[in-house]
């Protein structure tokens, strides 16, 4: 049973690596589909969309229809997404692609939780979520380096292949050996919900990423979008807060320590998504490395989450959660802030030493963070708590793609623009470093890659300095939030105070 359900979550964990690899390809004209900055952003962003804002419909499903059903379906949606996405011939088509396997992978994750809580002893319990929650370690370290072996011996398509075979065992292991267990206490679908939260984070998005693109920021579609996004998004919270039992309960925010600790590590998951998103293109666009030597240079971080991630745990439990994780996410902005110091000849191991430190860091966050937040709220909000900050994670990469993508973007064109003055169809030709580079081989201009390069690291600078500034407010949060408490007060005190217990 446990075997086939982490090879189910392996799978969510491939995909939301293995696409980086192939952004370089994909905006390539000639071998890919020509995609614009844009329409990668959407590409890598509206899987984590639909992820975030189907999760609780999955909870709910499961809890009426039998969790292995909905696994069986959530499998069944990402394989059919899969064969789409590995054949789509454009871009809007990989865009719609990735949104159905978003959706499919929100119904596999919180229907696996629930088969191993239902099924699992409480005395092996731990030890099952332990060994699940690996999953996330292989898929981030095996999928970028498979996806650059397809990439550089296959099509582009062939990254979104790899995850048929592993639905079709998922499938038939599932049929064959998991219960289908479901809660006595039957959760509302919640529709409205559902809605207002996908239409709101859609609008937003947009909004972000149309104001990157040509034209710029002066235009009434850019704020209209965002102003109606975050009005829908308002709408969700209002609408939520009024429910007596609700899927997304913005009244767990009340407690400092849970409110400070979800929104530090929706600082981090933003951060590093958009992070995953700029380095694809430094190192195979501006550094011309192949895709299998950019997906190695993935190995030192995901070896130092793996690492971290038990490391904290034990650490916070010694120390507090303050001064490991406040450090940890500290140390994490110091390397976006290293990142500034990259060029188109920066040595790789001294890239690759900042990426494992950056890996170790996030390890040392999340685990004890997420514990720490858990800690706070009483045994029957734990399920609710655990709901919301998937959520936020899940959110928190969209907003990095939108957020630091179009940050990229924007800097290029500005950056790139005095160069290409003069020249036929400029505005197309400056839309992305790929474009350029391309440009100059038709144009017989080889001068205009180094400008390109020269541009694109600019603009990745830029982005890089965003980042740091915004997980350094993260680290300040967090560190406040779970601050020591005062010598006159215990730690037996304090761990039974209000704020402690989930109801200050």
């Amino acid at each position: 049973m446990l075997a086939i359900l982490v090879v189910s979550a392996v799978l969510i964990w491939i995909d939301s690596t293995v696409l980086g690899i192939a952004l370089e390809r994909l905006a390539d004209p000639v071998q890919g589909l020509g995609a614009t900055p844009g329409q990668l952003q959407w590409a890598v962003g509206i899987y984590s969309l639909l992820f975030a804002t189907a999760l609780f419909l999955a909870g709910a499903l499961g809890d009426r229809y039998g969790h292995r059903t909905v696994l069986m379906l959530g499998l069944l949606i990402f394989g059919i997404a899969s064969a789409w996405a590995a054949w789509a011939t454009d871009p809007v088509g990989l865009i719609l692609a990735r949104a159905t396997m978003g959706l499919g992978g929100a119904l596999i994750m919180p229907t696996s939780m629930a088969i191993i809580g239902w099924t699992f002893p409480p005395e092996r319990r731990a030890g099952a979520i332990a060994i699940w929650s690996s999953s996330a370690g292989v898929g981030v370290a095996v999928g970028p380096v498979l996806g650059g072996v397809l990439i550089d011996h296959f099509w582009w398509g062939s990254v979104f292949t790899i995850n048929l075979p592993i639905v079709a065992f998922g499938l038939i292991g599932a049929a064959v050996v998991l219960p289908n267990p479901r809660s006595p206490q039957r959760r509302r679908l919640d529709p409205l919900g559902l809605g207002l939260s996908t239409l709101g984070l859609l609008g937003l998005s947009y909004g972000l990423i149309e104001g990157g693109h040509q034209g710029g920021w002066d235009r009434w579609q850019v704020w209209a979008s965002i102003g109606a996004g975050l009005v829908l998004l308002a709408g969700f919270l209002y609408s939520e807060w009024r429910e007596p039992e609700p899927s997304f309960d913005p009244r767990l925010f009340r407690n400092r320590r849970f409110a400070a600790g979800n929104l530090s590590l929706a600082a981090v998951f933003l951060t590093i998504t958009g992070q995953g998103f700029y380095l694809a293109f430094y190192l195979q666009g501006a550094r011309g490395m192949s895709a299998l030597d950019a997906g190695l240079m993935s190995l030192p971080g995901a070896m130092g989450v793996i690492v971290g991630a038990p490391l904290g745990a034990r650490l916070a439990a010694r120390l507090g959660v303050a001064k490991v994780s406040g450090t940890a996410v500290l140390t994490l902005a110091v390397c976006f802030a290293l990142n500034l110091t990259y060029d188109v000849s920066t040595s790789l191991v001294v890239i690759g030493i900042i990426g494992g430190l950056a890996g170790l860091a996030i390890g040392m966050t999340v685990a004890p963070t997420t514990a720490a937040v858990m800690a706070t709220l009483p045994m029957d909000r734990i399920g609710a708590g655990s709901a919301v900050s998937n959520a936020l994670r899940q959110v928190g990469s969209v907003l990095g793609v939108a957020v630091l993508g179009t940050v990229v973007s924007s800097t290029y064109q500005h950056r790139i623009a005095p160069a290409l003055t003069g020249l036929p169809n400029e505005e197309a030709i400056g839309t992305s470093a790929e474009a350029t580079r391309h440009a100059a081989g038709a144009l017989h201009r080889p001068d205009l890659v180094q400008l390109a390069n020269d541009a694109f690291v600019h603009s990745m600078h830029t982005a890089a300095g965003v980042a740091a500034a915004i997980v350094l407010l993260g680290a300040i949060v967090l560190t406040a939030a779970f601050r020591t408490p005062r010598p006159s007060q215990s730690p037996d005190q304090e761990a039974t105070t209000p704020e402690r217990a989930g109801i200050g």
